[in-house]
């Protein structure tokens, strides 16, 4: 029984999970052989992760072949369960004894995302268009916030270099996240709390009496004053500067950018970046929400002052279930 429920004097809730593999559903045929279903979920193009490691004492599981899908719902009995994506296995091994079978599966849409190296000149562009003709190459669905997708790109180059790859450093030149979600290529900005259509998403309230641990770290945030970046003056020809932030201690960036425009925009996505490094929370939820994502921003109510006044975005959720117990482990950074 979790500490929530002694305290309020709920029934204990039990988890819950469904399982299929490619669209045939197995869930009968595991109960009571779950061990541990952990999913991760993570910003950006780094791959979700699914394992789940199964009892196999009388022998009677089957090895599931690599490259199979596997969908998952998560969440508690006699509740609605939340879907949680397709899940393609990468790795399958069997262990004893006691005999276990352990799977590990990564996400569908990122396993090999955006394969191939390619050459292309990227010139008087936007964003928008962009992500675009990327999302075209792979069939999948573009998704760029009207803010981000506006913005000119007078030049950018991709020499020999993934799309995946491509996409990453565009991004972080403009602090955004690039990511693949249910058949979406979505470009959206870091940090702030938004859907890639530009929608706020609101805010979820964790209370410490939720949590079950947690921890709270504070970085000097006078280290740097703000950031500078160099670009090149063809016109002037000479090496020309810009800075976010003040002058005092800035941080300076080390490529040499083709426009003030690049410099600025460079200089600007780095700063906000120093900023919501600034301080990090990590805690778990004694009690499992399988409602939660990644980019969603949150309010921590019960802590110390200084938690509780800093405004928080999730980065990374963590679930945990086995037959008995279900528990979600959250990162969050600070917002600017």
């Amino acid at each position: 029984m979790s500490p929530s429920s002694i305290e309020s004097g709920r029934p204990a809730r039990s988890p819950d999970y469904e399982l299929a593999i490619n669209g045939e559903r197995i869930t009968p045929r595991l109960r009571g052989r779950l061990q541990r279903l952990t999913l991760t979920d993570r910003r950006g193009l780094e791959a979700d992760q699914l394992d789940i490691v199964l009892t196999d004492d009388d022998g009677q599981l089957a090895l599931p072949r690599r490259g199979v899908e596997i969908q998952v719902a998560i969440g508690w009995s006699g509740e609605p369960l939340v879907q949680r994506g397709t899940f393609i296995v990468d790795e399958v091994e069997h262990a004893g004894a006691p005999d276990t079978l352990s799977i590990r599966a990564s996400s569908a849409n990122l396993r090999g995302t955006l394969p191939g190296k390619r050459t292309q000149s990227w010139h008087d562009t936007t964003i928008g268009d962009i992500v675009t003709t990327i999302a075209k190459r792979h069939d999948l669905t573009p998704r760029s916030g009207t803010t981000l997708a506006g913005i000119r790109v007078p030049h950018l180059d991709q020499t020999e270099e993934s799309d995946m790859h491509f996409l990453t450093r565009l991004a972080e030149r403009h602090d955004a996240v690039a990511t693949v979600k249910a058949g979406n290529l979505m470009f959206i900005a870091a940090g702030q709390a938004t859907t890639a259509s530009g929608v706020e998403i609101p805010p979820i309230i964790i209370r410490r009496q939720d949590g079950d641990q947690h921890r709270y770290a504070s970085a000097d945030r006078e280290s740097y004053s703000g950031v500078i970046a160099n670009w090149n003056d063809v016109s002037g020809a000479r090496l020309r500067e810009v800075i976010a932030g003040e002058n005092d201690n800035a941080k300076r960036l080390r490529p040499t950018y083709a426009s003030e425009e690049g410099a600025l925009a460079a200089a600007q996505s780095e700063w906000q970046r120093i900023q919501r490094g600034a301080a990090d929370f990590s805690l778990t939820l004694a009690e499992g929400r399988p409602d939660i994502y990644p980019e969603t921003p949150a309010r921590c109510v019960g802590w110390k002052r200084e938690i509780e006044e800093t405004a928080w975005l999730l980065t990374e959720v963590r679930h945990e279930l086995s037959e008995s117990s279900y528990i979600t482990h959250l990162r969050l950074e600070c917002r600017i």
